[in-house]
């Protein structure tokens, strides 16, 4: 005898067999919904998302690539041509020796064709077995095809040969002749030579190429730890040649991501069986994190001859349209659209990060109307080049080129404050989105031309301790108002963190560009938080991958792709410079440091002597937010915007601590804050006055 009763924690019926004491649960109730059968409109419709693959190869439909696969095509064939013809005695001199073993090979092989050889082990055989009726057909089968291959083909051919032999030495003119034993010699020659010693060398060594199956991908994939099995691993579409490559497409298991590959490249590299710089993983943007693009190059992009820069020798540039950057990893041309945009750049040192920049700055350099303001305060002259073109140049952190720096960074500051009242003043028509356009940019009444300021080693003036607060809070500001209104700023560092890169500054700035880095959260710092978790980061570039990154920001069809930057050395930098200063004087807009005029520099002050100043008569103690305020009244240029912090960290250079302090403040009420003691400031003043 059974009862139903409801399980009301489980939310199911539960069969109670009173006789046998057993409770059985029943299946919960589906949840999933019913499937539908799709409609012909909606299968239809399904279909005009679908990537439609281009009928006309890409090389084939860019004027550029084509001519480069041509040159490079006509270079192969030049250079082989070349090398086998110099050679051609030594090849001579092979053909001749190995030529008896040819014709010995030749014969042999005629021989055996002609005689049937290969069914003598089978006759053996049968005699051996004493098969006499199986021994009689295959001899009377073996007879007939002899006599039909000696009768019918070997002896007219031989017949022809000597024929042949005998008219040539008669008839044949002797150049002929010779040419024929000559080609003869050379085509024994070939056919004896071993094979692990070819008749002929190798011009070109062709790179390894692997070309990739499921199979081949799926060992590799499991090489790196992600998947234990090849059941846990998808190929959502099919494996395919995309450009100098192979790429596929793969899912992983659930709960891993395209980020865990990406940072396992090495062992993916060794799965695959091929060196670092042909493998290249790469997360799908706007899907699953799980799904991974692997690309496998035909060749070591590290070691892959980069075409010149095609800005190099000729042309212009219009800042307002993007120029030539590099290639990315397919060969494909990477622009850079700076207008509109600001630039971050990072990487260890010596990978390319400053050839980056100021490559970049050459570009820019090739607008007529652009003004170019750079500073290297790594101080090694990588932007001299610039000399001719720039209305800012600085080299250096000396105290007067930080000074001539915070000086063009106040102009431009300022200059941005009154081009947006310009734009502000414009009739509607003609400054529709209140942006500046290129016909804008013309006009020089306006004075709306691009404006673009290249800093490398930005943190050296991040971290001033005079004028740090101030270059921050300028180039900040600039980063966010400043494109609308046609400002630049490019950042270099080679220590991304905080500090180096505020925060203000990063997350406005909309193109990236990262190099080799050592950590993952670096990465980050540069490309944007969770590109590493994405699938890109710089972690995985070796130190041999010079000038190539992830470059983000600068394609509306791609949120990142690798990138090589086009190789200009100094030489090659002055040589556009000089161009781009001919372009200059033709338009009439050679300005600044360019035309010869002097730089301003920031007017000199002394923050010892300042905060001595400001400390009045009987204060032994004093709080850093009183001193910042009566700073900020003797001097509101300089200290205006100065913080107690900022006044910490400049009094930290003269070896001076801000600590808690009991003073009295302004209302003559006494309280603990943070500040200074007048001692500690006349004895950093007896200090330095010793040391000069």
């Amino acid at each position: 005898m059974t009862a139903g009763a409801l399980d009301k924690a489980g939310g199911f019926a539960v069969e109670i067999d009173r006789e046998e004491g057993a409770a059985i649960a029943a299946a919960p109730a589906p949840v999933d919904p019913a499937p539908e059968r799709p409609t012909f409109y909606a299968t239809v419709s399904a279909t005009r998302g679908a990537e439609r693959r281009p009928i006309i190869p890409a090389w084939l439909r860019s004027r550029q690539d084509a001519a480069s696969v041509s040159r490079w095509a006509a270079g192969y064939l030049a250079h082989s041509t070349a090398y086998h013809l110099t050679r051609s005695p030594k090849y001579a001199a092979k053909a001749l020796y190995w030529s008896p073993v040819g014709a010995w090979r030749t014969l042999a092989t005629v021989w055996r064709w002609a005689f049937d050889r290969e069914a003598v082990p089978f006759l053996r055989a049968a005699v051996n077995a004493e098969d006499y009726a199986t021994y009689r057909d295959a001899r009377e089968r073996h007879d007939r095809r002899v006599w039909r291959r000696v009768i019918w083909a070997f002896l007219p051919a031989l017949v022809v040969i000597v024929a042949a032999g005998v008219i040539s030495t008669v008839l044949v003119p002797p150049w002929a002749l010779w040419g024929t034993l000559a080609a003869l010699v050379a085509v024994l020659g070939w056919v004896g030579s071993p094979s692990d010693r070819p008749l002929l060398d190798v011009a070109v060594v062709v790179p390894r190429v692997r070309r990739l199956s499921a199979e081949v991908v799926t060992r590799a994939i499991i090489a790196t730890g992600v998947a234990k099995s090849p059941e846990d691993i998808a190929f959502p579409v099919p494996i395919m040649r995309d450009g100098p490559g192979w790429r596929a497409t793969v899912d992983l298991p659930y709960g891993k991501t395209a980020g865990e590959v990406v940072d396992r490249r090495d062992g993916l590299a060794s799965g695959l069986d091929l060196p670092l710089g042909q493998v290249w993983p790469e997360g799908v943007p706007g899907d699953s994190t799980r799904r991974l693009v692997i690309w496998v190059g035909d060749e070591d992009l590290s070691k892959a001859r980069q075409p010149a820069w095609p800005l190099l020798r000729s042309g212009t540039v219009d800042l307002f349209s993007p120029f030539p950057f590099g290639t990315n990893n397919r060969n494909e041309p990477v622009t850079l659209p700076l207008m509109f945009a600001n630039m971050v750049i990072g990487s260890v040192p010596r990978i390319g990060k400053t050839f980056s920049l100021r490559l970049a700055l050459l570009g820019a350099s090739l607008d007529p109307t652009a003004e170019i303001h750079g500073a290297d305060l790594k101080g090694t002259g990588d932007l001299d080049a610039l000399a001719p073109v720039a209305h800012t140049l600085v080299t250096g952190d000396d105290p007067e080129d930080v000074e001539i720096l915070v000086t063009a960074l106040r102009q431009v500051h300022a200059d941005m404050r009154r081009r947006m009242k310009v734009i502000r003043g414009l009739p509607r028509e003609i400054c529709p989105e209140s942006k500046v356009t290129r016909a804008l940019a013309n006009d020089r009444a306006l004075r709306l031309h691009p404006v673009v300021v290249g800093i490398d080693e930005c943190q050296i003036a991040f971290e001033h301790p005079e004028y740090g607060e101030e270059m921050v809070q300028i180039c900040t500001d600039l980063v966010k108002r400043g494109p609308a209104v046609g400002i630049i700023l490019l950042l270099a560092t080679q220590r991304p963190d905080a500090k180096s890169i505020p925060k203000g500054i990063a997350d406005n700035a909309v193109i990236r560009f990262a190099l080799k880095v050592m950590e993952w959260r670096v990465s980050d710092m540069i490309l944007g938080s969770g590109m590493h978790k994405a699938g890109y980061s710089a972690t995985t570039f070796t130190r041999s991958d010079l000038g190539i990154g992830w470059l983000t920001g600068a394609s509306r069809e791609r949120d990142a792709q690798i990138t090589k930057t086009y190789y200009v050395d100094a030489r090659g930098a002055e040589s556009v410079a000089a161009r781009a200063r001919a372009a200059r004087e033709a338009y009439g807009n050679v300005t600044g440091m360019a035309a010869g005029v002097a730089p301003e520099t920031a007017a000199r002050v002394d923050l010892l002597d300042d905060v001595r100043q400001v400390i009045y008569v009987g204060e032994a103690k004093i709080w850093s937010e009183t001193i910042v305020e009566r700073l900020a009244a003797l001097r509101p240029d300089t200290y205006g915007k100065w913080t107690p912090e900022a006044l910490a960290t400049g009094l930290k250079a003269y070896g001076i601590e801000t600590r808690q302090i009991n003073a009295k403040g302004p209302d003559g009420k006494r309280a603990n804050r943070r500040g200074i003691e007048l001692g500690h400031v006349l004895a950093a003043i007896d200090r330095r006055a010793i040391s000069r």
